[in-house]
């Protein structure tokens, strides 16, 4: 299923226009699609969180909305996201200089749809990006989902939030103020270390929220070694599931932070 039943409006910000895709209505929610794009599943998603009361905003930053997941595909995106001048992949004290045009998006999110603000939720490549948006008041849920960069080259670059230090202290100020940080991940996942979260944890305190599945050898789900997505790709949708689980709370999590009251 490719992007059937979604709207499309380009978003222009400091010279740079993209697409983005809207479904539903209600308070809005930013999903910053993962590598290789906004393939099926993550359209999926963005129609999950519509049908829960929400209006989807999904802006096209890299592949070919609605094409199927592939490695080749896969593989080919991430080359040009390793080369492009807006994921800066291997940087552990800045953000990707992308993130100042998804803040403006947040921004015109909130004044289209209204509410208290907006939610955000990054995924690998873009996971981290929703630590970034918390700079703007207008993100009040943010969501990492197997947040993958910087890329872990070495043990400081696990470790590393891809966000600059003076950022970070906004981040955790207003974590304490009540918008604490929702971070997914499966715990073999090379590509979300687990000194990421430790760090998050160590950063954040009481004010990160981590969901933690178990990939690892004879894991009870039988869930692979090389499980990645946690509510795409690699979301088994059973009730009882860890990854339905994960999903669920994140959907709690919106309706918690933009539907109270």
């Amino acid at each position: 299923m490719g992007l059937e039943g979604f709207g499309d409006f380009a978003f222009a910000h400091d010279g740079v226009t993209r697409t983005v895709y809207t479904r539903g209505s209600g308070p809005a929610v930013v999903i910053m699609h993962e590598i290789p794009g906004i393939t099926p599943e993550v359209a999926g998603f963005a129609r999950r969180v519509a049908d829960e009361g929400f209006t989807s905003y999904l802006p096209h930053m890299f592949g070919t909305p609605g094409k199927a997941f592939s490695i080749p595909y896969v593989a080919g995106q991430m080359a040009r996201a390793c080369i492009s001048r807006e994921f800066s992949v291997l940087a552990r004290g800045e953000s990707s200089p992308i993130t100042d045009w998804l803040r403006a998006l947040c921004r015109r999110a909130h004044a289209d749809c209204g509410g208290p603000g907006v939610g955000a939720i990054g995924m690998c490549l873009t996971g981290n990006f929703a630590l970034s948006l918390m700079i703007d008041d207008s993100v009040l849920a943010p969501v990492l989902s197997q947040p993958s960069l910087p890329f872990g080259v070495s043990a400081s670059h696990r470790a590393a939030l891809h966000v600059s230090d003076a950022d970070l202290e906004v981040v955790k100020k207003r974590a304490a103020s009540g918008c604490g940080v929702l971070g997914l991940r499966f715990t073999a996942d090379p590509m979300c270390p687990k000194e990421r979260f430790d760090t998050l944890r160590r950063e954040l305190g009481e004010n990160f929220e981590a969901i933690e599945i178990d990939s690892g050898p004879g894991n009870p789900h039988a869930i692979s070694r090389t499980a990645h997505s946690v509510v795409t790709t690699d979301l088994v949708d059973e009730l009882g599931h860890p990854t339905r689980e994960a999903l669920d709370r994140v959907l709690a999590l919106f309706r918690e932070r933009l539907l109270a009251g």
